[in-house]
């Protein structure tokens, strides 16, 4: 039996049953896999690391989506930066969106989903307010005149080219694209190993922005504790929506959901005591 094994941290070694093998191969930029496991259903990885699997995926995409597009008031355009295997771009397509901007670098990414994994992405490709960009994400806030009432960073962890996603620079030409009531939404990781990662991050979204905050929220793929969702604007208190106004987005998007529900989208914006 052969187990798919990573290591993020020298201290802890994570290992995955391959229970059959889908897709192995390489991208122009990168190693990919596509495997199932009994648990958790199809599994990707990029170069050696978990990226997302079916049985949990949509803890994370549902939370990294609904709870910026329930906090404001009718907001019509989307930017994502990354997300190529199509699970945030199908999140954002459940609400009444004029478009969703996805910029991607790597193609092959995104045709591997579309072919291996439609349980995660569904049919947002071929949604006509998608528009698919194959390109540098940080280049393309840097010199757009469009502007998004959300922006979500769904990248890689802060290695190789994933790494200028995480830069004060970034974060400003990100906040420049944003409408008033705009949000930037980025994953930050598990604090708890990684806690530079949330700390610098912090760190600029409090110099840069009028509501700088983060919310947590439980993904058991990636272990060893929450993880970290940043949520910063200059028009919009994500975490001081009304519980009445949130039911009333939440029921006018006719929004299925399987983990995102008002009720949790105020309770996630507490902050465990080790991360003060």
């Amino acid at each position: 039996m052969d187990w798919f094994y990573e290591q993020l941290h020298p201290e802890i070694r994570q290992g995955i049953r391959i229970d059959r093998l889908i897709y192995e191969g390489r991208t122009e930029f990168q190693s990919v896999c596509v495997f199932e496991n009994a648990l958790l259903g199809r599994v990707l990885t990029l170069d050696g690391v978990t990226q997302t699997t079916e049985a949990d995926e949509f803890i994370y995409h549902e939370m990294l989506a609904h709870v910026p597009l329930c906090a404001m008031e009718r907001p019509q355009h989307a930017l994502i930066i990354g997300g190529g295997d199509g699970g945030a771009l199908e999140e954002v397509l459940k609400h009444p969106l004029a478009s969703a901007t996805m910029v991607e670098l790597d193609p092959g990414v995104v045709e591997i989903a579309k072919r291996h994994l439609g349980s995660i992405c569904g049919d947002a490709f071929e949604d006509p307010r998608t528009e698919l960009i194959i390109g540098d994400g940080a280049k393309f806030v840097a010199e757009t005149e469009r502007r998004f009432d959300l922006i979500i960073i769904d990248s890689t962890d802060p290695i190789g080219p994933g790494a200028v996603l995480f830069t004060e620079e970034f974060y400003a030409n990100c906040r420049r694209c944003l409408t008033d009531q705009g949000i930037l939404i980025t994953q930050n990781g598990v604090p708890f190993v990684q806690r530079d990662e949330y700390l610098d991050s912090r760190r600029a979204f409090e110099a840069l922005f009028r509501y700088p905050s983060f919310y947590f929220t439980s993904v058991p793929t990636y272990v060893l504790g929450v993880m970290a969702f940043g949520c910063a604007s200059d028009g919009t208190d994500a975490k001081a929506v009304p519980a009445e106004v949130l039911q009333q987005r939440y029921q006018a998007a006719g929004l299925e959901t399987r983990y995102y529900n008002p009720a949790i989208h105020q309770a996630v914006f507490a902050r465990p005591r080790y991360l003060d």
